[in-house]
C-alpha cells in the first residue's frame, strides 16, 4: 500500500487579504505546525510575490519550512495608489500538476474561484483532500459543489492567530 503523502498549496494573497478584512492576522510558523500536525502535510507550498523588499520575510518563512514559489511582482497604480501585484494562480495550479504524481493528496489553501479547473481534476482523480477558505462569508461560489471538501479557516483561528 502506498504510504500517504499529503502537499498543500498556498495561495498567499488569499489568504493574507481575507485574514485581514476579519481584523486578524495569521502566525505563519503556527500555520505551518497545524498543517503538519492535523492535516498530515508532507510538504506545504507557499505561493508569493516576489520583491526585493521582502527578503527577510521570504527567509522566515523558509525557515518555518514552507517550500516558497515566487511570481514576479508588477507595480500598478490604483486610484493615484502605488501597489504591486504579483497574481499567483497560474504559479499554483503549474505547481500542483508539476508535483502531480508525488502526494496522493492535495490541500488547497484560498477561496478564489479561479482554481476550479485543478479542484475538479484533482476530485475527479481522488486526490482532493481539502480546500481551506480563508473567509467562509465571501469565498467563490464556484467552489460550492466541493462544499463537502471545504474546511473554514476559522475553526483553526485560536490555534494559528499572531
Amino acid at each position: 500500500m502506498q504510504k500517504e503523502r499529503i502537499y498543500v498549496f498556498i495561495d498567499s494573497q488569499n489568504l493574507h487579504h481575507s485574514i485581514l478584512l476579519q481584523d486578524w492576522e495569521v502566525d505563519y510558523k503556527k500555520l505551518y505546525i497545524l498543517l503538519k500536525k492535523k492535516y498530515r502535510a508532507s510538504k506545504v507550498f507557499y505561493f508569493i510575490g516576489y520583491t526585493k523588499k521582502n527578503i527577510r520575510l521570504y527567509e522566515r518563512l523558509s525557515s518555518y519550512g514552507y517550500t516558497l514559489i515566487y511570481k514576479p511582482t508588477l507595480v500598478v497604480y490604483k486610484n493615484g495608489k502605488r501597489t504591486m501585484k504579483g497574481n499567483v494562480d497560474g504559479e499554483l495550479i503549474l505547481q500542483v500538476m508539476i508535483e502531480y504524481k508525488n502526494y496522493t493528496k492535495a490541500i488547497i489553501i484560498s477561496g478564489d474561484g479561479d482554481y476550479l479547473c485543478v479542484i475538479k481534476y484533482l476530485q475527479e482523480k481522488n486526490k482532493l483532500e481539502k480546500i481551506i477558505v480563508p473567509n467562509i462569508k465571501c469565498y467563490s461560489s464556484l467552489l460550492r459543489p466541493y462544499a463537502y471538501k471545504i474546511v473554514d479557516i476559522e475553526l483553526h483561528r485560536r490555534d494559528i492567530e499572531r
